[in-house]
């Protein structure tokens, strides 16, 4: 860990600490920090394998950051959401709808790094997994979101839903989550475009069907089975 590293999570334990003190509805809060609890920790152990850049890293936090501001008011009630209703002229607090936004605009780089140095995906489709990824975590969130609200005590379950009446709530937010992410992708692939020469040949690349290239499905499975005949 670097000292650029420490002082990112030195800052968010504090900011942690700070929303754990006295939450305005502790099992709203709880419910909200199973992420962190589960989160931070696969961060920490996985940094000691697989080290992310430093932007990466800082772009985890930001969101975090913002995550357990939002489990210390729930979402709903986050006092800077009031003020972001005010600006858009809304009908409901908008802390809710700017995590999700925010999701998809800090996470999908620190995704597309995993993406590109683990899967080796380069050209068209180290912008369009990591969308996609941010689109699927958004509606599993939404499920689980479902699941938790429909079985806890319904107080704890309708803050930690946070739809305030809206039955449209889960694909806004997933919807917002999606932009989010390819606002950011679209900047990552202009910033590349720009300073890399090599930019267009990477994406044709990875659009390119390599000669001999097989089907694989009944066509695999038959070559798997003619091999396990012959040996």
């Amino acid at each position: 860990m670097t000292r650029y590293h420490a002082v990112l999570l030195a800052l968010f334990a504090a900011a942690w600490t700070r929303a754990a003190i006295d939450p305005v509805y502790p099992h709203d809060w709880l419910l909200e920090n199973y992420l962190v609890f589960i989160f931070v920790p696969v961060i920490l152990l996985a940094g000691r394998y697989f080290k992310l850049s430093s932007l990466s890293y800082t772009l985890i936090a930001v969101f975090m950051t913002m995550h357990v501001a939002g489990s210390h008011y729930t979402y709903a009630e986050v006092p800077f959401g009031y003020t972001l209703q005010e600006w858009f002229g809304a009908e409901r607090n908008m802390y809710d709808r700017l995590a999700h936004f925010s999701f998809g605009l800090l996470l999908a780089y620190p995704l597309r790094e995993v993406f590109m140095r683990v899967a080796k995906v380069q050209g068209v489709w180290a912008y369009w997994f990591p969308l996609e990824l941010v689109l699927a975590f958004s509606g599993a969130y939404e499920i689980v979101e479902w699941l938790v609200a429909a079985r806890v005590d319904p107080a704890a379950g309708l803050a930690f839903l946070g739809a305030q009446g809206d039955v449209w709530d889960a694909q806004k937010d997933m919807a917002l989550a999606t932009l989010g992410a390819a606002l950011t992708l679209s900047l990552t692939a202009l910033i590349n475009w720009r300073l890399n020469p090599k930019f267009g040949g990477e994406l044709r690349a990875s659009l390119k069907i390599e000669p001999g290239d097989r089907p694989l499905g009944e066509v695999a499975l038959r070559e798997l089975l003619d091999r396990r005949r012959t040996k």
